[in-house]
């Protein structure tokens, strides 16, 4: 599950998911008691006279035109939903660290709107980014310790597009630390500098990963958008635990430079979001980003729009074929049978043709993925290291950092992978090559490309994920399954929905399609999410146990 999901099991199992106020070297963020009882939950919820809860990008915007709100008042507001949220009440602890310019920035962004000069839909949004992206003046950490004075000189390109897209760069988000790739029995959502990242919706439960932190912060509404990385599920499993939408692109369709990586064949970054619209308004912008040194970017600038908003069709379900993936690999639990019932008969309702199918080659990628990654993790992270002066070079010193600092950076669980990934050879390895090209084959073209082609689909479904499960510090994350494993292994789009609940906990609904199809899975998702507007605030309840 890297960059991952939440739960990294890379043995010949399916591997499904991944890819800081700041605590120091000194110190480590370990998981926080809650509170005791629901009672006291209810003193979580702060004052909102901004009413910023569940506000959307557009709404902010228009706010901001009349006059209501100017940016500074508005990243103020979200600062003091930090404070409340973050680092008082419920103690989310999804923000890894603030952006000291963010006041500053949007004081700018205001005299420019004063002047006529906006600079797009998002002039003076505040927007949350993932630790493991390049965002001056602050820390790129990827959660560890051994990076937690590491400051690149230099914005990666997707933030330096959201600057000149008059975004306001709040802050970063923690994360599941390596962007969930170190161990084998990992903690979703915990890592060495920043602590555990808590579930806003139930608190012991977990946030998912590695974009944890991304995922909790929008869900109690820290920031109007976020920016989270996805691998295998790290984007899509933290969205549909918090009932969020969560979009991974097409791998090439934004550019990796200045993201910490795990491998360049599945690494994107994506859009969280409360609605599919802000999903895909930020999207606009990410896809404006220079390429940079990212070979698949620089080969895939004829395939971006744009404005992906535009194209948003709430009629869009009228007359599509979908494809349910309904052996997913998603556990059979009733709630999520009874929630996948309604939101089937809300898409035949809306006119798509909706039948059942399988990908034939489902698994069959699974050993050749975790080789694969392990090959290019440490390929792509020692040119990281390297190239963005980081005070660490190579995954051996990372190895004996972690050794030296275990009492820190080991408390919970090991660095497994980091120690398999090690021992690999360079990417002009005979075997490396031999594994990229059968994962991708398995999960492209003859998986999600060959189910479209045989059933004339125009996208395939499936639950997402199960519900939030409990955060387990002895054995790690008891991960239930996923269905966005074919699209995140052959470097296609795939979009989570949220379409129903669990006892209060969020269930999301997937739509994957072929390369390139990101503008036809938005529209999809969009009409979908019209109909059933399942998505409901967080609650900060304690615990759902007796």
């Amino acid at each position: 599950m890297p960059a991952f999901h939440c739960t990294a099991r890379l043995g010949l199992a399916a591997l499904t998911l991944a890819l800081a106020g700041c605590a120091g070297p000194q110190a480590v963020r370990a998981p926080r008691p809650v509170v005791a009882s629901d009672e006291a939950a209810k003193g979580f919820l702060p004052t909102d006279p901004l009413r910023l809860a569940e506000a959307d990008t557009a709404a902010l915007s228009a706010r901001m035109s009349n006059g209501e709100l100017s940016s500074v008042r508005l990243t103020q507001g979200y600062l003091d939903r930090i404070a409340a949220l973050d680092d008082a009440g419920p103690q989310l602890n999804a923000v890894i660290e603030l952006n000291p310019d963010a006041l500053a920035e949007a004081r700018k962004l205001d005299e420019e709107r004063k002047a006529g000069q906006l600079r797009g839909p998002l002039h003076g949004i505040p927007v949350l980014i993932k630790d493991n992206i390049d965002a001056t003046p602050m820390v790129n950490s990827a959660g560890s310790l051994a990076l937690a004075e590491h400051r690149p000189k230099t914005d990666a390109p997707i933030v330096a597009a959201l600057r000149r897209a008059g975004a306001v760069i709040l802050g970063k988000t923690n994360l599941s630390e390596w962007a969930n790739f170190r161990s084998t029995h990992s903690i979703s959502g915990w890592s060495g500098r920043g602590g555990l990242t808590r579930n806003p919706y139930v608190l012991d439960r977990t946030a998912c990963g590695s974009s944890s932190g991304t995922g909790a912060a929008i869900a109690a509404s820290l920031a109007a958008v976020g920016v989270g990385t996805e691998t295998d599920g790290s984007i899509l499993c933290p969205a549909a635990m918090n009932g969020l939408v969560g979009f991974k692109p097409t791998v090439g369709l934004v550019s990796r430079q200045g993201i910490i990586p795990i491998s360049h064949s599945q690494d994107t970054a994506g859009s969280m979001a409360r609605s599919v619209a802000d999903a895909a308004q930020l999207l606009s912008v990410l896809v404006s980003a220079e390429a940079g040194g990212d070979s698949a970017a620089q080969a895939s600038a004829d395939k971006r729009l744009a404005d992906y908003v535009g194209g948003l069709d709430g009629d869009a379900l009228h007359g599509a074929r979908l494809g349910l993936l309904r052996e997913s690999g998603v556990g059979q639990l009733p709630a999520i049978d009874a929630a996948l019932e309604r939101a089937l008969k809300t898409l035949r309702d809306a006119g798509a043709t909706v039948v059942e199918v399988k990908i034939a080659t489902a698994g069959q990628w699974d050993r050749a993925e975790g080789e694969v990654l392990r090959y290019e993790f440490k390929d792509g992270l020692e040119r990281y290291l390297r190239e963005s002066g980081a005070p660490v070079k190579t995954l051996g010193e990372l190895i004996a950092f972690n050794r030296t600092h275990a009492a820190r950076e080991q408390p919970y669980f090991g660095q497994e992978l980091f120690e398999q990934a090690d021992k690999k050879g360079s990417l002009k390895d005979p075997a490396y090559r031999k594994f990229a090209a059968q994962a991708r084959q398995l999960a492209g073209p003859q998986g999600i490309d060959a189910t479209l082609k045989r059933h004339k689909l125009d996208a395939l479904i499936a639950p997402a994920t199960t519900p939030a499960f409990m955060v387990d510090p002895v054995n790690g994350d008891p991960f239930g399954g996923a269905s966005w494993g074919a699209a995140a292994v052959a470097g296609y789009p795939s979009l989570t929905v949220p379409m129903g609940e669990a006892s209060g906990l969020p269930i999301g609904l997937v739509f994957m399609g072929k390369r390139w199809s990101d503008a036809q899975l938005l529209s999809l998702g969009y009409a979908f999410e019209q109909l059933t507007l399942a998505r409901t605030p967080p609650g900060y309840r304690v615990t759902l146990s007796p």
